[in-house]
């Protein structure tokens, strides 16, 4: 974009600290990092007694060493399929998932990252807006990536959308890279990422949202599209092989929004709902989550699995039901004996009567 103040991804990948230092407004402050993990529980030493007996130490969770996020721009459940879609659904299938989580209002692009990356609502976070527009600033409210930063860790994102640059604060993101092109040129930079090595990744692929605009949700075009972008998180998925990552990664598959003919931004059923996936270490693989899932949950989780925490005020809850913990929204927790809801991956059906309206 002329004028933008971002190149291309071809060209350079670039500080976003030095990129933006021009842009008056502050950023918000994030949190010291705190763990929050439970402690794994210790063993108790036998006596000198031989009749003694020797108390096993519960086996903590594998925690993950990384986190990549995947955000999948206008992605509907109801449109994975494991024909269409089988590199998703065989993630789905060896992690949690949810085919009912939700955005929130205004369900845009813009917004509904700002969410989906700080933990906090639209009227906290502050990203009410849709477009590039520098003279906005960044995001006010703390993010995964401050907090993921201010303990050590390495940041990036690699998106399509310029705008998303405002999620990135100054001093949070390591490296930003925007990608004008489609889902494969967007899976190939964020390959690149990968293999320099990263703590937490972000990457943006665009196709859904656009063929969703062009020739309607669910249309032949949206649905050629949708198996498109399947085949660059494919290659994504690769390249953590490849670099010897994928083991280590846990790995967050989700959407900002939905829609319905050519258009998002109501609060209907197929704009609202949202696909979220998660797989990796500490993962209970095969299940269908049954507790509320919504977007801002999705940087809780990372967080709470890295270690780290988003302050007290967000409304983002990590998803521990995923790990087989206690809910951090409903306090429901699977007893021991209570077997993973594993069901059919994807349901069908989950669509509604929605009214179209405007939005980009």
């Amino acid at each position: 974009m002329a004028g933008a103040g971002i190149r291309p991804a071809a060209l350079i990948r670039f500080g976003i600290a030095v990129a933006l230092s021009a842009c008056t407004v502050s950023p918000a402050t994030a949190p010291p990092a705190a763990s929050n993990l439970p402690p794994s529980a210790t063993a108790v030493r036998p006596t000198s007694s031989p009749t003694a007996t020797k108390v096993p130490s519960a086996t903590p969770r594998p925690r993950p060493e990384r986190v990549l996020i995947l955000s999948l721009d206008g992605l509907r459940p109801d449109a994975l399929d494991p024909d269409r879609t089988p590199a998703i659904v065989a993630l789905a299938e060896s992690g949690a998932a949810s085919l009912e989580a939700q955005t929130i209002l205004p369900s845009v692009t813009l917004p509904a990252h700002g969410s989906m990356l700080s933990g906090y609502d639209v009227e906290a976070h502050g990203l009410t807006w849709n477009d590039y527009i520098p003279a906005n600033g960044f995001i006010r409210t703390p993010t995964l990536f401050s907090a993921a930063h201010d303990a050590g860790l390495h940041t990036e994102m690699v998106v399509s959308k310029e705008k998303l640059v405002q999620i990135a604060s100054p001093g949070s993101v390591d490296e930003f890279t925007y990608v004008p092109g489609g889902d494969f040129a967007v899976a190939d930079q964020a390959a690149l990422a990968i293999a320099d090595g990263f703590d937490v990744l972000f990457v943006h692929f665009p196709g859904p949202d656009t063929a969703g605009h062009q020739g309607g949700w669910m249309s032949s075009l949206y649905f050629g599209t949708v198996a498109h972008t399947d085949e660059g998180v494919a290659r994504i998925l690769a390249a953590l092989e490849a670099a010897g990552l994928r083991h280590g990664t846990l790995i967050l598959l989700t959407s900002d929004h939905g829609g319905r003919g050519t258009s998002h931004g109501s609060s209907e059923p197929e704009v609202m709902t949202i696909p979220w996936i998660i797989a990796g270490p500490g993962v209970v693989p095969g299940l269908r989550l049954t507790e509320p899932v919504v977007i801002y949950d999705t940087a809780a989780t990372a967080a709470w699995a890295l270690g780290l925490s988003l302050p007290d005020d967000a409304d983002g809850r990590p998803v521990l039901e995923a790990f087989g913990g206690l809910s951090a929204r409903t306090g429901r927790e699977l007893a021991a004996s209570e077997p993973a809801p594993k069901v059919p991956f994807p349901a069908l059906g989950l669509g509604g009567r929605v009214k179209a309206a405007a939005s980009n």
